[in-house]
């Protein structure tokens, strides 16, 4: 799986002018389900972003989690993460999950965010969809749970 994540201060998704999800202060998060991605990697994931410490503490450093700051995330499915601009000038996406399975597994990873206390707001999956937000900061990251599993391998003390 792999996710973009955006620290916002407000953020929305919206679907043929449609709000689908709105939140405050909190996450968006982009996610692009792989072909070969399971149920662990969507629980591992979602632990591993409701944790990021990415928020601003008193002292102003980044030292809270999404639930110290009591915020919200909004999850949107976006197989374009899986993107390969490698060859040519139009992407492949021969890595993106086929769409039952990615999104069987995207709704593992809103519950499992759900599950951990975080009020969760989502767009529509296969949707065409806008979606508007202010990036605090800016604070955006990159996760990718090929890239734990590949550090796992070449490294025997993780």
């Amino acid at each position: 799986m792999r996710a973009c994540i955006q620290r916002v201060s407000h953020a929305r998704v919206t679907v043929a002018g449609d709000a689908t999800g709105e939140i405050g202060v909190g996450m968006t998060v982009l996610l692009g389900v792989a072909l070969g991605d399971d149920e662990a990697a969507a629980r591992m994931l979602a632990d591993k972003i409701v944790g990021l410490r990415i928020f601003d503490d008193a002292q102003g450093k980044m030292n809270l989690a999404l639930a110290d700051v009591t915020g919200e995330m909004l999850v949107v499915s976006q197989f374009t993460l899986l993107g390969d601009c490698r060859k040519g000038r139009r992407p492949s996406f021969t890595a993106a999950a086929p769409p039952g399975e990615a999104e069987r597994l995207y709704r593992i990873f809103v519950d499992a965010v759900a599950e951990r206390g975080i009020p969760v707001a989502t767009g529509r999956f296969q949707q065409h969809m806008e979606v508007e937000l202010v990036n605090d900061g800016p604070v955006t990251l990159m996760l990718d749970t090929r890239d734990w599993e590949r550090s796992r391998r070449s490294d025997p003390r993780r």
